[in-house]
């Protein structure tokens, strides 16, 4: 070995054994020699001993905001867009955005345009590679779809986005539309939800019938043992109180008439929506604002002669109850 190695490997030790000395002064108190301790809330380095402030106004590497649950710090999080199962890649493949723009706002010129779209277009072939790919994203956009139509909120598409996934892994789809099995799957997360939508107005935003929705949810609950409370009429009637924009007294009275008639067994056998239409109608009666049957009809998409009908019945209920 040389002199001039020898040297070099001499230097070197010195190096580290400085290193090492200066990080063990780091560690410990230059006053007494004990422990330090990080205080973050107030950016100071203290001695845990004597108490002497060895380091302050000290840079805090944290998020400047508070989260007091996970999902607020997931929606605080600058670490990119939480996974969901609302998309076929569950969120984590890339977009090319469509604005020909760049990064400074002005527009590209029209090689980069061609460019960008020939992007554009593979970067869309290599997110769906398969068929099941490709199958999964055409009914997560139809469940989108359709939600959006029905103000259904996020929960709902989520859980029907899972309940689709369930049905293609389970290879549920053959002999079946794409269109058919997310309306279901829709229909089936609506009412796990406790947010119902009838199936008449499932069918007025579906690309496919009443008969072959009503057909496939009872193949797709059945397939997958969703378990699946019958409708509850109460749950429809915020919802027709609102949109008829009737005061709270009319809803209240409304879920009155309908505990009524659960307790007397009118509402055993015949349509929540039918029930819950009739109600508000008979609500609106008793306290005495005007609405017609048409009006209740239009809202709930039922017929006017079911209205009357129900409400009819509910009446009746309701007078053997108060009865002495």
């Amino acid at each position: 070995m040389t002199d001039t190695t020898i040297r070099r490997h001499t230097s070197e030790r010195e190096e580290a054994r400085e290193r090492d000395e200066a990080e063990s002064e780091d560690l410990v108190c230059p006053e007494c020699g004990g422990n330090l301790a990080s205080d973050a809330e107030h950016g100071e380095t203290v001695c845990e001993d004597c108490g002497l402030v060895v380091e302050e106004d000290e840079i805090d590497p944290g998020p400047e905001w508070r989260a007091f649950d996970a999902s607020e710090k997931d929606e605080k999080s600058r670490v990119g867009a939480p996974t969901t199962n609302m998309m076929h890649d569950k969120g984590l493949s890339t977009n090319i955005g469509w604005q020909d723009k760049d990064a400074y706002g002005n527009s590209l010129s029209s090689r980069q345009r061609e460019k960008m779209q020939r992007l554009r277009t593979w970067n869309e072939r290599f997110r769906t590679r398969d068929s099941k790919e490709r199958n999964l994203k055409q009914a997560l956009g139809e469940i989108d779809r359709m939600a959006s139509a029905l103000g259904l909120p996020e929960n709902v598409r989520e859980t029907a986005s899972v309940i689709y996934r369930r049905a293609l892994d389970e290879d549920l789809l053959p002999g079946r539309s794409i269109e058919g099995v997310a309306t279901s799957a829709l229909y089936a997360a609506a009412r796990q939800a406790g947010t119902p939508r009838s199936l008449d107005e499932i069918a007025a935003v579906s690309r496919v019938d009443k008969d072959e929705i009503a057909r496939t949810y009872r193949y797709v609950v059945r397939e997958l043992s969703l378990e699946i409370q019958p409708a509850d009429p109460e749950s429809y009637v915020p919802r027709f109180v609102s949109d008829l924009d009737l005061p709270d007294e009319v809803e209240r009275r409304a879920r009155q008439l309908l505990n009524t008639a659960k307790e007397q067994g009118v509402h055993s056998g015949k349509s929540p929506v039918g029930l819950a239409a009739a109600a508000v109608y008979a609500a609106s009666l008793l306290a005495n604002e005007k609405v017609t049957q048409s009006e209740v009809s239009e809202v709930a998409n039922i017929s006017e002669v079911t209205i009357r009908n129900r409400y009819h019945e509910l009446l009746e209920a309701e007078e053997e109850f108060t009865a002495p």
